[in-house]
């Protein structure tokens, strides 16, 4: 039996075939090619679910988006709760969690505006990759509505979350001790106390400027101008 490669392309993508004698053909999928159309899904569908909700968008209306045959589509995804539990991990890991290791440690007052500065960064990935905008436009009350369903469809999703808050309530501690231990920071308040200020007023105000219908643009400056005051209150 001669065996030899043949390439071939299926929507701009290389799918190998052995081409064995007597014209006989054993297709082999391309591996790069399955990841591509499982994150194609799962991108799509991440869009659908934030213009929505979880309950609003159907199994109908994610295999039409995703431009895909049905049968394909279920070769990744067997069910939409299956696919959303995709979806948050996808949004979770790209737009829910800091990186901060790029954060400044000299000071906490560069330390924290880092932190905006990525909120920043991350707010436009959120329009550009979620909404397909430009990188300008409104959050929506859908935002924070696929955290809340994430939260009761999967138990796991907030033992996850809540590690990720306690994460960052440790970092912003450990940020503000070595500060105060540098003579940055004089408070009567403690670490974790001046941490949590920070963080939930930072939430509260996004939640405020969510429900006002502000831009994303909009969003930062308010909390950027109380967490200044803040610092003031407790520099040395």
């Amino acid at each position: 039996m001669e065996i030899s490669p043949v390439c071939s392309t299926m929507q701009g993508k290389k799918i190998f075939f052995l081409h064995i004698k007597y014209n006989s053909y054993i297709c082999i999928p391309n591996v790069r090619f399955m990841h591509d159309s499982k994150e194609h899904i799962i991108k799509i569908s991440c869009k659908l679910f934030l213009q929505k909700n979880f309950k609003e968008v159907t199994m109908k209306e994610l295999v039409a988006s995703s431009g895909l045959s049905k049968g394909a589509f279920y070769h990744y995804f067997e069910s939409k709760e299956q696919l959303f539990l995709a979806v948050l991990e996808y949004f979770f890991s790209t737009i829910m969690v800091h990186n901060y290791t790029n954060y400044s440690r000299e000071s906490f007052y560069l330390f924290y505006h880092d932190y905006a500065n990525e909120i920043k960064t991350y707010s436009k990935v959120y329009l550009k990759e979620f909404l397909d905008t430009d990188g300008e436009g409104e959050f929506t009350m859908n935002y924070f509505t696929l955290a809340f369903d994430a939260l009761k469809l999967f138990p796991e999703f907030r033992v996850r979350l809540v590690e990720e808050q306690r994460k960052e309530l440790n970092t912003w501690t450990d940020v503000i001790r070595d500060a105060r231990a540098k003579g940055e920071i004089k408070s009567s308040m403690s670490d974790e106390e001046i941490a949590q200020v920070f963080i939930f007023s930072s939430d509260g105000v996004a939640m405020q400027m969510v429900m006002a219908g502000k831009k994303v643009e909009e969003m930062v400056a308010p909390f950027m101008n109380l967490w200044d005051k803040i610092y003031e209150l407790i520099k040395v």
